[in-house]
Formats: structure tokens, sequence, C-alpha cells
């Protein structure tokens, strides 16, 4: 193997050295409880309270609206389920992009299924996107949530959300403005996160997008919203939440999310550049291939494309052999062989869905990295195509 290359940035990225520094005080000399009265206990406690601050700073909100999740997963799941199981008195119809992670959209469809909610899967645009007009379209007066991610993990669309919600919260239908959630899991580091531009009610992310440790996430959630718990037994995170708090992770967490927001713009100017050249490369060398998502509107490191008359499965593999590691979407569902409902969602065939490789470049990506990427990855798609019996209408890639 020559080289090897990581472009799998949007499943997980591998954890900044100035974090693990941060955290390994808390994995070793200062192991307190944060619950309990004593001092070293008291010593956790300060160092989340602090953690709690700095990241309320930087999406300008209180510190006690930010809740510690165990990542992505639990805080999408806490938004949806939690606000929708507390709030049902007043209505129980969702809105949510047919785009969703699946921690939302299965947490909607559970919801749907289970406990007689109405659910409205919103259908993008073939570019990815989601209108304000289409949102406030959907709104019904029983309409108590609005769930649109805020760039998508799979093909790197990014949804104006600010105007979103202000047309939301303007609609007069339903009497009272539902709440608006949003996954921002892959957008941290790359967007404004600033609340009070965004006017969101609730808003996830996790830390191991972000060069931070796994397993450790937040939910921004609006003084006032109620939820209900979907644990109990503590009064931790304010007993929406309970369980001992993993220290470590929270401190390294909060360290990676201030880093990643200071560095943004010079980082996303640098992989905007080879995220272009990868796709330009691409497009330009292998017929009968498609850029899935908004052309310009995306994320600066995600660039998913579907190669037609091949298995996107079978071309990963090829890839890993020759050093490169890529995906075929979210990692939290490439066990299984069916294909992205993301692709799906923008009206393109199982084909297309089937045949596409999601890159996502990160800190360490350079240009020879992407320069071996268009070297190897010609030879590999001829020698697929060479095996397949498929031959996909010339109308889906064009």
């Amino acid at each position: 193997m020559s080289r090897q290359v990581y472009l799998d940035h949007a499943s997980t990225t591998p954890l900044d050295k100035r974090v693990l520094e941060a955290m390994m005080p808390y994995l070793t000399e200062h192991y307190g409880n944060p619950s309990s009265f004593h001092s070293i206990g008291k010593e956790a406690k300060d160092a989340i309270d602090e953690a709690r601050a700095n990241i309320a700073k930087l999406l300008v909100v209180r510190p006690d609206e930010i809740l510690f999740t165990s990542g992505g997963t639990e805080a999408d799941n806490m938004a949806i389920l939690g606000y929708a199981r507390a709030n049902k008195e007043k209505g129980m119809h969702v809105i949510i992009g047919a785009f969703e992670h699946h921690a939302v959209l299965e947490s909607a469809m559970h919801l749907e299924r289970k406990e007689n909610f109405s659910v409205t899967y919103l259908t993008p645009g073939r570019d990815g996107s989601i209108t304000p007009e289409q949102v406030v379209a959907a709104l019904r007066e029983d309409t108590i949530l609005v769930s649109v991610m805020m760039a998508n993990n799979e093909i790197g669309t990014i949804e104006p959300i600010a105007e979103i919600v202000k047309a939301v919260k303007a609609s007069k239908v339903p009497k009272t403005p539902p709440v608006f959630h949003t996954d921002a899991c892959q957008a941290a580091g790359v967007l404004d996160l600033d609340v009070s531009k965004l006017g969101v009610d609730m808003l996830a992310m996790n830390g191991g997008k972000i060069y931070g440790p796994k397993g450790a996430g937040f939910l921004y959630v609006k003084r006032g919203i109620k939820l209900q718990p979907l644990m109990f037994g503590g009064s931790q995170e304010r007993a929406i939440r309970p369980g001992t708090e993993n220290v470590p992770a929270i401190i390294g967490l909060a360290l990676a999310f201030k880093l990643a927001q200071e560095e943004r713009k010079e980082e996303n100017e640098r992989l905007t550049v080879l995220r272009d050249r990868l796709i330009n490369g691409v497009l330009k060398t292998i017929t009968k291939t498609r850029l899935n998502g908004h052309a310009t509107d995306r994320l600066p490191n995600n660039a998913n494309l579907s190669f037609m008359d091949i298995e996107g499965e079978a071309l990963i593999l090829y890839l890993d052999a020759a050093g490169i590691y890529t995906s075929t979407g979210s990692a939290c569902t490439s066990a299984s062989l069916d294909p992205s409902h993301v692709i799906l969602s923008l009206g393109l065939p199982y084909e297309v869905a089937h045949g596409s490789i999601r890159f996502t470049l990160g800190r360490s990506t350079t240009q020879e990295d992407i320069d071996y990427v268009l070297e190897t990855l010609p030879p590999l798609v001829a020698k697929l195509r060479s095996l397949s019996p498929v031959n996909v209408d010339a109308k889906y890639f064009a």
C-alpha cells in the first residue's frame, strides 16, 4: 500500500492532540464524581460548569440551556421524542426533512407508528434543498415541532435554516409557532452557530465530528422548553439526562468545539479548494458520474458522487485496498446494503443511490491525497464496470 488517505471525516475525526492534552488530567488526577459534595467532586463539577459556559458563549446562549449527551444521536432523540411526548396536549403533528439523519428520522417514525403522532416528511429538491415556503406550506394547526438539519451528513447540502425559522415563526398557522430543532452535527466547525441569528429553539451537536472525543455531544434547549426525559435515575443535567457525567469527554468536547469554530474560516477556504479539485477531476475523467447535493451551497469538505453501473460497496472495498478510506453514506447505516435514503429522497433511482460514494475531507487532507485519489479511482471504476451488467439511463447523470 503506497499511501493511506482518510476521506471519511463525516463519519468521525481523529482526536485533536490539544483536546487529548486537555482531557488527560480528568482521566487520571481529577477523577471525582461531579455530584459528590467533597472538594474532589466539586473540582469536577467546576470543570463541567466551565465547559458548559464556554459552549454557551460560542452559541450566544445561556449556560443552563446546554444539556450534555452521549453524542448527536442521543441529542436528536432527546429533542424529537422528549419534546413531542412532553407537549402532545398542544398538538400531535411533527414536520421533518425526508433526508434527515436516522437519529431524527427514526425518532419521528416511532412517534408516527407507536404513539399516534402525525408526521410530514418534506421532500427536498433535486439538489437537496428545502425552502422556507415548503415548510410553511406543511404547517398545520396541530404542528408542534419542525426539524430540518443544518447541513446534510451525506450529500453536504447546506439548508437556509435562519430563513426557514423566520418564515415558520412568522406564519399564522399554528397560532403558537412550533418549536424548531436542527441537527447541526456536520455544521460545527463550518457554519456560524450563533443561535441568536439562527433563531432555532433546539440544536444538536456531536464531538466526534469536530476532532473531539466520541461519545460526547450536547443539545441546546431554549429556556422554557419542556422535555420529557428518555432515562431516569438521577438529577444530572436538570434530571433530563440523568447519569454520572463523562467529565473528560465533556472537557474535550468543549475545547474541540472552540477550536473548530475559531479555525473554521481558514480551514473552510483550504478544504473548498481541495473539494472542488476532487469533484471537477472526477467529473472530467470518469464518464457517467454525477455530483449529489447542491453545487455550491454545500459543506466545504463534502463530495458525494454517484458512479453509474457499479455498486458503491464494491468500489469502497477496491479503494480500501488502495489505501483510500471513504464510505457510501452515514456510518450509522454503513452495515446495511439498502440504498441511501438521502439519495432516494432527491428523486433519484436505486441504481444512482447504490453507486454513490461520500468523500469527506479533513484537517489532514492534502493536495497530494486528492491527486492520488484522482489517479487511483478511474481504473477501479473501469474495472468494476467491465464486470457489471447494469447500464443506467443517461438522464440521471446529465
